[in-house]
């Protein structure tokens, strides 16, 4: 009896491992963006669907107030007024809590939405969740989503130091070749 639990046990355990989003279709250049719908540091709850008709810069990172984390959000600052001027809406994505957010947002006055992905299941999808042990963190990823909802440029690898910049490049090369 005990063997016949402990095999189901292990049978359900390996079934429900074997069931993650790694399955769902591929975050590509000129497909649909994965959807999402996420409570920012606010209360306010932000869909993909929100965003149809303007462009969207969806940066996912690791932790609220670590070095990285907010050299790239200070950068994001200080380039939002341009960004925004080309239609454009930033959103940052992490597994950090609505409390968190708020405070890394107030903090460093960041005038964009800060996503709380507490399970990481978007960044999941967007293929952008790691873990380390029990500790889940999602990784330094950019997207750039069309008005049209179809993924634009993806970055995988994000230097912190110039990344906003090659944002910024990247929406006026890629709103002057009307793609959408």
């Amino acid at each position: 009896m005990i063997m016949q639990k402990l095999f189901i046990t292990i049978y359900l355990f390996a079934c429900l491992t074997m069931f993650n989003f790694s399955s769902a279709e591929p975050v590509e250049i000129g497909r649909p963006a994965p959807g999402f719908q996420l409570t920012d540091q606010l209360g306010k709850t932000h869909t993909l669907n929100d965003y149809k008709g303007r462009w969207l810069v969806l940066y996912f990172y690791p932790k609220d107030d670590t070095p990285g984390c907010t050299k790239q959000a200070c950068a994001f600052r200080d380039d939002y007024r341009t960004i925004s001027a080309q239609n454009t809406q930033v959103l940052g994505i992490s597994v950090d809590n609505q409390a968190s957010h708020a405070k890394f947002a107030q903090k460093y006055q960041l005038p964009f939405p800060l996503l709380a992905d507490k399970n990481g299941l978007i960044a999941s999808r967007y293929q952008s969740l790691t873990s380390l042990g029990p500790l889940k963190l999602a990784k330094r990823h950019t997207f750039i989503i069309d008005p049209a909802g179809n993924v634009q440029m993806i970055y995988r690898k994000v230097d912190v130091n110039n990344h906003s910049r090659q944002v910024l490049s990247a929406l006026k090369k890629l709103q002057s070749e009307k793609i959408y």
